[in-house]
């Protein structure tokens, strides 16, 4: 459904009003804005391909990059490094200068939370230095949205932000749209568009395949990493017989005793 709202080349007018909230904090900063086929084809055989939610021009010719993560797997905070680096990357053709480069926006909404340590629902990082956080460039810009660290109830909205989020949030279980919300345009329009793409039962059987598929690979990822140190631990182990004597290799491997005796 996220793709739909703000994705398709009709609801442009909704796509320009939500990052206007969530990126220049609710002034009218994107004027214009187009919207581009979010497939990021590799231009190098090998690289990996990769696949957005939205992606679009905005004003002064920067891109934004949109997804919405449901699950948190390993290595997606890498992924949205990556994706962000790939779009700002692919802008050239080969043999062009580095100075047609434009700035590109990641800007990423979780339904969990990423940064544990900070309360905060939006995030904005960029590159700095070390020390006196001076900025290097804003050339790459990754912005995060953590549904889960926004908590307020309809009554308590006071932002256009704060609307959008609640829409993010509460979409799929608003049977109506809110007056306080209906009175934003695109927030209304928004909830029709929703209303009229709720998902059929073969797409809700596709999401339901695609999120166990996700938990398996996190599952089969994990015991992968288990038996692989298992493995290496056995090695030592096996370096260490004629040395040490078996009590001190099961410290320092964390095998079982029994575990190094069958290895002898």
């Amino acid at each position: 459904a996220f793709k739909k709202i703000f994705g398709s080349k009709k609801s442009k007018d909704i796509l320009i009003a939500f990052l206007n909230a969530i990126l220049y904090q609710e002034q009218d900063t994107i004027k214009d804005l187009e919207i581009l086929d979010p497939y990021q084809a590799p231009r190098i055989k090998g690289i990996k391909d990769s696949y957005l939610d939205v992606k679009a021009i905005i004003t002064d010719n920067k891109t934004v990059i949109i997804e919405m993560q449901v699950l948190n797997v390993i290595g997606f905070e890498k992924r949205v490094l990556y994706n962000a680096a790939k779009a700002f990357s692919i802008q050239l053709a080969v043999g062009e200068n580095y100075n047609l480069l434009n700035p590109v926006i990641a800007l990423t909404i979780t339904d969990f939370e990423m940064f544990r340590t900070s309360t905060k629902v939006i995030s904005r990082y960029g590159l700095k230095e070390k020390e006196d956080l001076t900025d290097y460039t804003d050339d790459i810009e990754l912005v995060f949205v953590e549904l889960p660290k926004f908590n307020k109830q309809l009554d308590e909205l006071e932002t256009v932000t704060d609307k959008w989020l609640y829409f993010i949030k509460s979409a799929n279980t608003l049977k109506e749209v809110p007056p306080t919300m209906a009175m934003v345009a695109p927030i209304n329009k928004a909830f029709n568009i929703a209303r009229q793409s709720k998902l059929t039962k073969r797409e809700l059987e596709a999401l339901e395949k695609k999120e166990i598929f996700i938990h398996d690979s996190h599952n089969a990822l994990i015991k992968a990493r288990q038996e692989g140190m298992k493995e290496k631990a056995i090695a030592i182990a096996r370096e260490l017989l004629d040395v040490l004597d078996i009590e001190t290799i099961s410290q320092k491997t964390g095998l079982s005793i029994a575990e190094i005796e069958n290895l002898t």
